[in-house]
């Protein structure tokens, strides 16, 4: 029987605390993966590494912020200490905001955003690249239906997965002969504490998610469709039907694609 496709592979996975960092942790160690886990919560951090080891993987933990270029440099250089090599990159770190813009407040916070959601993924993939090109491995964005169509409440986050997007999409292309693939992922609303934690008007978080919860994707159906596409090397993860129509519906009727998103953010689903 052969092994699984992330059999010790060694995978960096920012944000891997809570949420789908969390759940790509655990989904890839049952294949046996060789994991470097970051995020800024180090205790949150080694729980996941310990769950990890009981399911059949590596991991190490390096506490990382990935706004700090700093940071993500010693990730990078951690891991190859640990491992010899780096297989995937997956920029999964992120933040969201929920505020109408015009009743912002506190306007850091779309700069906060933007360091987070797209240098972040600059910073990390900067540093990664030369050691993804020796093993012609995985480049992996976790981007979101908000990086395709504007989405009311959260101009901020949109605009930095759009930022993330127009990255990705051009490094596809620079390292066409390279052998690095790179996958961008387009979650729709998932069930992960990020939305309690997005930031609102004041640029605080609003600790209490406006979305129905128990009415979206599970997070483990998400990562399901995550790993899949990274299997294959797939240029895009689009994880929703909503999500595939929506992309079609904006070529040929752009005003209904407005539409749609401001009665998914109304319905909070």
């Amino acid at each position: 029987m052969s092994k699984p496709v992330f059999h010790e592979n060694v995978v960096i996975i920012t944000g891997a605390s809570r949420g789908i960092g969390r759940e790509l942790a655990l989904q890839l160690a049952d294949q046996g993966a060789w994991l470097a886990l970051s995020a800024r919560d180090l205790g949150k951090l080694e729980e996941v590494a310990q769950l990890v080891e009981k399911r059949g993987g590596r991991a190490i933990t390096v506490q990382t912020d990935v706004a700090q270029e700093a940071d993500c440099k010693n990730l990078v250089e951690k891991t190859v200490a640990e491992y010899g090599r780096i297989d995937t990159l997956v920029n999964n770190a992120g933040i969201s905001t929920w505020a109408i813009f015009e009743e912002s407040k506190d306007l850091s916070m779309y700069d906060k955003v933007m360091r987070v959601n797209y240098l972040g993924s600059v910073y990390c993939t900067h540093y990664a690249l030369p050691y993804l090109k020796e093993t012609k491995g995985r480049l992996v964005a976790i981007s979101s239906l908000a990086g395709k169509s504007g989405v009311p409440t959260r101009s901020g986050y949109a605009a930095s997965k759009h930022a993330q997007v127009g990255f990705f999409d051009t490094l596809r292309i620079e390292l066409k002969e390279s052998g690095v693939s790179v996958t961008v992922s387009y979650p729709d609303f998932v069930a992960t504490d990020i939305r309690k934690l997005a930031l609102g008007t004041d640029g605080k978080p609003i600790m209490e998610s406006p979305v129905q919860e128990d009415k979206i994707m599970t997070v483990e159906a998400s990562v399901r469709s995550l790993v899949g596409a990274m299997e294959k090397r797939k240029r895009e993860d689009v994880q929703t039907l909503r999500g595939h129509l929506g992309q079609w519906i904006k070529l040929i009727a752009p005003t209904l694609i407005d539409k749609i998103a401001l009665n998914a953010i109304t319905k909070g689903k």
